[in-house]
């Protein structure tokens, strides 16, 4: 494309120090204020001032008011993103422009963003890693407004993957869109998007039927990518400043400009989908009877799903109190597994009998009856919930298994568990005329369509959300959310 917005943001009121874009396109000069400038920013000085700097080209004559690229014409642009003091006089803001320039034309500028790094098993950091790029024409650039944290970061966190330290984290992201690829059609800059947690290419067999969790393309060996995410591909996460969006028509969905409805719609990139689809693949109707395994934000987003739905009774199971309360305020019937079996507890709540649908929404990290509620902490028994799931339904039921199990899991219990192998009573889930679906979410199904419920106001998600702290306060944050303490159930964290 001819021109990007590349901008001075905020350095002033920003104290000693700001955030310094710079950028080029394949136009050789132009005025400030036209083509791809940038109307706003400034160097804190007086309106109409020469400081008062409106756009900033890898090498600007400031003085004519003029842009002029300083070294090598790149295709389209160069992003760069670094932290300086607040130039004082005009002359220190064109030494230091021509500082970076020669830096990037020898190989030696740092384009880099804030960002959370896995460094190990419970340990994360706030870095600095490179800066996005535009890599395809099909590519977009959004500057992060909110990031979630999300339960299954919390595997990664907890070593229980096979997560190399250095990987971004993040997969729940919504922002603006700040650069746009040339091959792009229906997206701009300045457009509000959240983003499935799941990239997908939009064009392979999966995605043209709807599964664009197991797109065919983004993660070439494996069906289904994910930003930020163990084994799913090559897309850096976004719990950063910013992220790169590929095949951005297809995997941006836009939102009503502003900042209204904001947490609701951060919801959207996963576990509002993601809760409505544990509802969806046990077939949830009108009038049925439902028990959800997990308080979690994603069995909380299960409940409230099932409740939409039109279910007359969802029963959640949980032994942490705040989360029991939540699922009680949104008319969810609590049970907490700590005081007995929960099967037990429904059958005698029901007179004897059990539920017509099952959702696990808690996955191969359940905890034991009277365990620690806290991460690395935790007794586990990986199969309780899916054999609690076969007791308590009646025949010819529907379970639901939108919770995480995976084919690898270094800190199994046993050696079947480290496999992904666990033991189910299939002979009764034979005998039930049992069906049941798995497998994670195809956001795509679903999140329009809920991002319209937000609107209209049928639907608020954000009543999971406990907490939203700056994003260099993410080391606390997981250490809190992990440990189930403080109220932490559902973290947005704020570049």
């Amino acid at each position: 494309m001819a021109g990007t917005n590349r901008d001075l943001m905020g350095l002033a009121g920003r104290g000693q120090a700001g955030h310094l874009r710079l950028g080029t396109c394949n136009e050789y000069r132009h005025p400030v204020g036209q083509g791809c400038c940038w109307p706003g920013g400034s160097f804190g000085a007086s309106p109409g001032s020469e400081l008062n700097v409106r756009w900033l080209g890898l090498r600007s004559d400031l003085r004519n008011g003029e842009v002029r690229p300083h070294f090598g014409m790149q295709p389209c642009w160069i992003r760069v993103l670094t932290r300086l003091p607040q130039p004082d006089t005009l002359d220190s803001a064109i030494k230091e422009i021509d500082r970076l320039g020669s830096a990037f034309q020898e190989g030696k500028g740092e384009v880099t963003m804030r960002a959370v790094v896995y460094q190990g098993p419970f340990s994360v950091a706030v870095e600095e890693v490179p800066d996005p790029e535009i890599k395809h024409p099909n590519d977009v650039i959004v500057k992060i407004t909110s990031s979630c944290i999300c339960g299954s970061d919390l595997h990664m966190y907890e070593g229980r993957t096979a997560a190399e330290p250095g990987i971004v984290f993040g997969h729940e992201n919504m922002g603006v869109i700040e650069d746009v690829g040339s091959a792009v059609k229906t997206l701009s800059v300045g457009d509000r998007v959240v983003m499935p947690f799941n990239v997908g290419c939009g064009f392979c067999k999966n995605c043209q039927r709807g599964f664009t969790g197991f797109c065919l393309t983004v993660n070439p060996g494996f069906a289904g990518g994910a930003y930020g995410y163990v084994a799913m591909g090559p897309w850096v996460g976004g719990q950063a400043e910013y992220i790169q969006v590929p095949y951005a028509d297809f995997n941006c969905l836009p939102l009503p400009s502003g900042d209204a409805f904001e947490w609701d719609f951060s919801l959207l990139a996963d576990i509002f989908p993601t809760g409505y689809h544990g509802a969806e693949l046990a077939d949830v109707s009108p009038g049925e009877s439902v028990a959800v395994w997990g308080a979690g934000p994603v069995g909380l987003m299960a409940t409230y799903s099932c409740i939409i739905r039109g279910a007359a009774e969802v029963y959640t199971i949980d032994h942490v109190q705040e989360r029991l309360d939540m699922a009680s305020d949104i008319g969810g019937i609590p049970i907490n597994f700590d005081v007995g079996n929960p099967v037990e507890q429904i059958r005698d709540m029901r007179g004897g009998d059990g539920v017509d649908k099952t959702i696990d929404a808690v996955g191969y990290q359940a905890a034991a009856q009277g365990s620690s509620a806290a991460g690395g902490e935790q007794t586990e028994i990986p199969n309780v919930v899916l054999n609690q799931m076969i007791d308590l339904i009646n025949p010819t039921g529907i379970m639901g298994i939108p919770g995480l199990y995976v084919p690898s899991d270094p800190g199994g219990v046993d050696e079947g568990a480290k496999r992904g192998s666990l033991a189910i009573n299939f002979g009764k889930l034979f005998e039930k005329g049992l069906k049941l679906g798995t497998g994670q979410c195809n956001v795509k199904q679903y999140n329009a369509y809920l991002r319209d419920l937000i609107i209209s106001g049928k639907a608020t998600p954000s009543f999971v959300v406990s907490h939203e702290v700056p994003l260099d306060d993410a080391v606390d944050a997981y250490d809190k959310f992990d440990k189930r303490i403080d109220g932490y159930t559902k973290v947005i964290l704020k570049p």
